[in-house]
C-alpha cells in the first residue's frame, strides 16, 4: 500500500488551512469529553433524542418519478450543550429524495441518510452523485443532511470549509450523531425503511458514529474512511493544512490541556483494541515532559556513543541548556567537543550557531508533542472502538482506497476487528481518484448492504 501522488498534489493545490484559531476553548473540550461518554453508549444515547422530535417540511418539489422534500429541525446537540454550536449551525437542514414507486416488495421503502465529506456544502453534489443514481438504479431513497459548519449552517465568519478550532470537529460529530437519530425516527413515523447511513471520507466516519447509536439493525456504508480520525490529522496529507505552530504555543500556554490529557488517559477503553496505542503514545510523552536528562558530572573524555554525557559537555562548554530535550539525536560533529579545550573566542564564535541548532531541536520536540496531543484527543473523540458496535455488523460494507494518502490505515485498528461480520471492498487508487471515479462502487455497496439487512431482518 503506497501513498497516492495525486492526493499529495491535490492537497498542495488547495490553499485552505484548518484550525486557524487553535484547539478551541479548553473548558468546552472538557464538556465535550464528558458528553462523548454518554453519546457513545447506545443505551444512554437514546434518551438524548425524542422519537417525536419535531421535523418541519418547508418545500415539496414534484418530479415525474420522484419527489424532493426540503426540511429543517432544531439540532438536539444544541439543546444538550448550549453555547458550543454556532448559532448558524443550530438548525439542521436536509433534503429528501423519495421515489414515487417502490419495487422492493412487502411494503419496504429503503432510505439512506447521506453525510457530507470535507468541503461538501449544500445538497447538490450528493444529490447528483449518489441520491438520484440510487433512485434510478436501485430504487433507494435518500436523505441528504447538511453538516454543521457547512452550507446553510456555515458560521458567517468562517471561510469555505476551514473549521476554526480542533474542537469544532467534535461538535460536528456530536451534532450529526443526534441529528441522524432524528431523521431515523422521522422515517419510521412516515413508514420508511429499512434504514441506512453512508458518507464519503469524513462523511463515512461520521456515518460510522451515527450507526453505532441506533438501537436497531441499520445499513452502514462508510467510504474512504477508517477506524479513527487521528491518522488523518497527524500522518495524512491533511496534516499539512494545520497551523502547528499555533497549536504548539496554545498547548504550552495553558495547563488545562494537561488536565484534558489526563482525562483522556483515564478514560475507560476496550482493552482488546489497538487504539490504546494512541493513548499510550500520548502517555509516553506526558511522562517525559519536563524531565531533565540524567548526565554524569564529568564533561571530558566522552565516549562518542554516550549522548547523555555529550549533552552535559556541550551545556558546560557553551553555557546553555539542552535539558528537557529527551530523545534528541545530536549531530556527529558535536561529538568531538567534549574531549577538547575550547577557547573563549571560539566559544563566542560557535555559540550562536549551536544555539540555533538547539532551538531547532526544541521546535521539533514541541511539534512532536502537539501532534501527540492531537492524536490522543482525536482517538478519544473519534475512535470507533469508543462507540457501541452496530446491532448487526453483517449489514456493514466498507469501501476503502488502497493508496489513500488522506486516511492512512497503517498503525490503526482494522475495522474488521471492531465489526467482525462486516465486508471490506478495495479500490486500487488514492483518495481523490476514488472519489472522482468510483461512486458507482459506493452505490453498489449501499444496494448490497440493503439486500443483506432485508434478508436478515425483513423476510
Amino acid at each position: 500500500m503506497g501513498a497516492s501522488k495525486l492526493d499529495r498534489v491535490y492537497r498542495n493545490l488547495v490553499l485552505s488551512k484548518f484550525f486557524i484559531r487553535g484547539w478551541g476553548n479548553p473548558e468546552n473540550i472538557k464538556r465535550l469529553f464528558e458528553f462523548r461518554k454518554i453519546v457513545s453508549d447506545r443505551e444512554k444515547c437514546q434518551s438524548l433524542v425524542d422519537s417525536q422530535h419535531k421535523v418541519f417540511i418547508d418545500k415539496e418539489e414534484d418530479h415525474k418519478h420522484y419527489k424532493i422534500l426540503n426540511g429543517h429541525f432544531q439540532s438536539p446537540f444544541a439543546d444538550h450543550l448550549p453555547g458550543l454550536v454556532p448559532v448558524e449551525s443550530e438548525t439542521a437542514y436536509f433534503q429528501v429524495l423519495l421515489p414515487k414507486q417502490w419495487n422492493w416488495g412487502n411494503g419496504l421503502k429503503p432510505m439512506v441518510v447521506q453525510l457530507a465529506g470535507t468541503g461538501d456544502h449544500f445538497f447538490w453534489r450528493r444529490r447528483m452523485l449518489m441520491g438520484k443514481p440510487l433512485m434510478k438504479e436501485w430504487n433507494i431513497g435518500s436523505i441528504i443532511l447538511e453538516n454543521p459548519f457547512y452550507g446553510l449552517r456555515k458560521p458567517k465568519d468562517q471561510k469555505l470549509s476551514c473549521l476554526h478550532n480542533v474542537s469544532d470537529i467534535f461538535v460536528m460529530g456530536g451534532c450529526l450523531i443526534l441529528e441522524s437519530l432524528v431523521l431515523f425516527h422521522w422515517c419510521e413515523r412516515n413508514g420508511l425503511g429499512p434504514l441506512g447511513v453512508t458518507g464519503v471520507s469524513m462523511g463515512g466516519h461520521m456515518a460510522s458514529l451515527a450507526a453505532s447509536s441506533w438501537p436497531k439493525p441499520v445499513v452502514l456504508v462508510p467510504c474512504l474512511s477508517w477506524s479513527t480520525a487521528s491518522s488523518v490529522f497527524t500522518r495524512g496529507v491533511m496534516s499539512g493544512a494545520i497551523d502547528w505552530s499555533l497549536l504548539e504555543s496554545q498547548y504550552y500556554s495553558n495547563q488545562i490541556y494537561n488536565e484534558i490529557l489526563d482525562m483522556v488517559l483515564q478514560s475507560p477503553a476496550n482493552s482488546d483494541c489497538a487504539f490504546d496505542a494512541g493513548k499510550q503514545f500520548a502517555q509516553n510523552y506526558s511522562r517525559h515532559m519536563g524531565a531533565n536528562l540524567e548526565v554524569p558530572s564529568s564533561a571530558h573524555s566522552i565516549p562518542p556513543s554516550n549522548d547523555q554525557r555529550l549533552t552535559k559537555a556541550v551545556e558546560e562548554t557553551f553555557n546553555f541548556k539542552l535539558s528537557g530535550l529527551s530523545g534528541i539525536v545530536l549531530p556527529e560533529s558535536w561529538k568531538r567537543l567534549g574531549s577538547v579545550s575550547v577557547s573563549t573566542p571560539l566559544r563566542k564564535m560557535l555559540q550562536p550557531f549551536l544555539t540555533e541548532q538547539v532551538k531547532g531541536m526544541e521546535k521539533a520536540k514541541a511539534r512532536q508533542q502537539a501532534m501527540e496531543f492531537m492524536r490522543g484527543i482525536m482517538d478519544e473523540f473519534t475512535h470507533i472502538a469508543n462507540y457501541s458496535r452496530p446491532v448487526d455488523s453483517s449489514c456493514i460494507v466498507i469501501v476503502t482506497a488502497n493508496d489513500d494518502a488522506y486516511v492512512p490505515r497503517e498503525g490503526c485498528t482494522d475495522l474488521r476487528q471492531l465489526w467482525p461480520q462486516s465486508e471490506i471492498r478495495y479500490v486500487s487508487t488514492g483518495h481523490v481518484a476514488a472519489y472522482v471515479l468510483h461512486h458507482e462502487i459506493f452505490r453498489r455497496a449501499v444496494k448490497d448492504a440493503f439486500d443483506r439487512i432485508i434478508a436478515n431482518h425483513y423476510t
